[in-house]
């Protein structure tokens, strides 16, 4: 990896720990752990979208952008059907965490689109939003397992390699479904 790019990295794991708390996480109250979350979630939104922005990758930015707002928006159509209780009581919008599917759909798209090096960081950050998540008491595991899921399933299945000479494309009408292949010689 390039040290810019670690050390990017490195700094946004500095910010993600600092604004946890003075003292660590064992200080932090509920407020910081979802400010953290929410930051946490935009700064890999933030990079899903402005990565291939900088390189000029036109279809890697419309990749990123579809696969961020279906993973975001089954989690929060699911919000809607399924009106679980938060563990703060605060809504009933518990299940999934919508937050976690974002932040999984734009590190799925890093990793997939860029591979490892970018993906890498981008998933332990995007674990660090499932788990600020879970300690500002807004969700429980298995909402941001659910959450997870999903935004990965859409980063993986509605984005290519950069470079890719095979390519897979699901897709869906109202008869069926399927996967598409297409092969560059």
């Amino acid at each position: 990896m390039r040290d810019g790019v670690k050390t990017r990295w490195i700094a946004c794991a500095a910010l993600m720990a600092a604004a946890t708390g003075h003292g660590g996480p064992a200080q932090a109250s509920d407020r910081a752990w979802s400010q953290a979350s929410t930051a946490g979630a935009g700064i890999l939104v933030g990079a899903a979208l402005g990565v291939p922005l900088v390189k000029g990758d036109g279809g890697g930015l419309a990749q990123a952008a579809e696969s961020i707002g279906i993973g975001g928006g089954i989690a929060y159509g699911l919000k809607q059907v399924v009106p679980e209780w938060r563990p703060d009581h605060s809504d009933r919008k518990g299940f999934p965490s919508a937050h976690s599917s974002v932040a999984f759909s734009a590190a799925a798209t890093l990793y997939n689109r860029y591979g490892w090096e970018v993906g890498l960081p981008a998933h332990l950050l995007a674990l660090f939003v499932g788990t600020a998540r879970v300690e500002a008491h807004k969700h429980r595991w298995r909402d941001v397992a659910a959450g997870a899921a999903i935004g990965e399933a859409s980063g993986l299945l509605l984005t290519q390699k950069a470079d890719d000479r095979v390519r897979l494309t699901p897709w869906a009408d109202l008869h069926g479904g399927g996967i598409a292949l297409a092969a560059r010689f």
